[in-house]
């Protein structure tokens, strides 16, 4: 078996390609907002064994190295800072604008239908999802109008070898340490739905639109997690060693 570094953080895991980032998460390893912890920490607090976890490393390596092509199409670690705050407004931030109102509007129709049978479980899922939205839309108005606007303005005065803008907030670090804050929240939120609909378990009596609900709450939570991976562990670190290379921290 082949020795792996058991202090690397599981970002670098996950980030060395989409088979290993996998493996990760079906062993029940957070990539996203656990990325920046070492694999030994994440590996103990999810209760595994280090063995075991090495193991699928290696075998989920092999798998990738057989089949190259299943790489990313696009490295985010080579791309510019503004290509990847373009990319995550107009592909995640674009997609929770139209997913959320459509959750909203199905639990709605849901509730109406199945409420009698399935109330309790669909109203305490509903308020944890109101709670999340709410959360996560503000949390895009200040990405978008506040963090990202000045990474693109970083990334252009470093390009230019010029100074850095000046930061309302100090440094970049300061927001991202709220936005990751955030994030945990919205893990946290994620897994508690899953939790309260048994893994989005349908019941016997559903209906088409039942099994939209739970569609597009899964769908929800496979693209937060991703948003949250790109954010946590790629745009943010680079952000942060961007300005602290600049010698303005």
């Amino acid at each position: 078996m082949k020795k792996i570094n058991e202090g690397k953080l599981v970002r670098d895991f996950a980030l060395a390609n989409p088979r290993i980032r996998k493996a990760l998460e079906s062993l029940g390893i957070d990539t996203c907002c656990g990325g920046g912890k070492p694999l030994v920490d994440a590996v103990r607090e999810a209760g595994l064994e280090m063995d075991t976890v090495r193991a699928r490393i290696n075998e989920a390596a092999m798998e990738a190295e057989a089949k190259p092509e299943e790489k990313q199409k696009r490295d985010w670690l080579q791309a510019s800072l503004t290509e990847l705050t373009d990319h995550i407004e107009n592909t995640h931030h674009a997609f929770l604008r139209v997913i959320f109102p459509r959750i909203s509007e199905r639990f709605w129709k849901v509730i109406k239908a199945h409420g009698e049978n399935h109330g309790d479980m669909l109203r305490d899922v509903q308020s944890t999802f109101d709670g999340l939205r709410e959360e996560i839309e503000a949390h895009l108005m200040k990405e978008e109008q506040i963090l990202f606007p000045y990474i693109r303005e970083m990334s252009i005065a470093l390009a230019a070898g010029k100074p850095l803008p000046p930061m309302h907030c100090g440094s970049v670090a300061n927001p991202i340490r709220q936005m990751m804050h955030e994030h945990d929240n919205a893990g946290a939120a994620l897994s508690a739905i899953r939790k309260r609909t048994s893994d989005y378990e349908l019941p016997d009596d559903t209906c088409p639109t039942f099994a939209g609900l739970y569609k597009d709450l899964q769908a929800l939570e496979a693209d937060l997690h991703e948003h949250v991976f790109l954010e946590n562990n790629i745009l943010f670190p680079r952000a942060e060693e961007a300005e602290n290379s600049s010698g303005k921290v």
